[in-house]
């Protein structure tokens, strides 16, 4: 479900992270048609390495 925001309202998916301040500098980037794109990017990528810092805290506390 969060990929499918990260690709149609990039900006929102950083707000569903907990990161508002990339979300706000997101939303400036995706108002402009060009900025579009690059936010997606951003967005998808930062989506990535959110669900893998989930993924390496849930292997640490099963660890200890």
């Amino acid at each position: 479900m969060r990929l499918l925001i990260a690709l149609l309202l990039p900006w929102l998916t950083f707000f569903t992270i907990g990161r508002p301040f990339a979300g706000i500098l997101c939303l400036l980037l995706q108002i402009t048609i060009i900025g579009w794109l690059p936010a997606t990017i951003w967005a998808v990528y930062a989506l990535g390495q959110y669900k893998t810092d989930k993924k390496i805290a849930k292997a640490l506390s099963t660890k200890a």
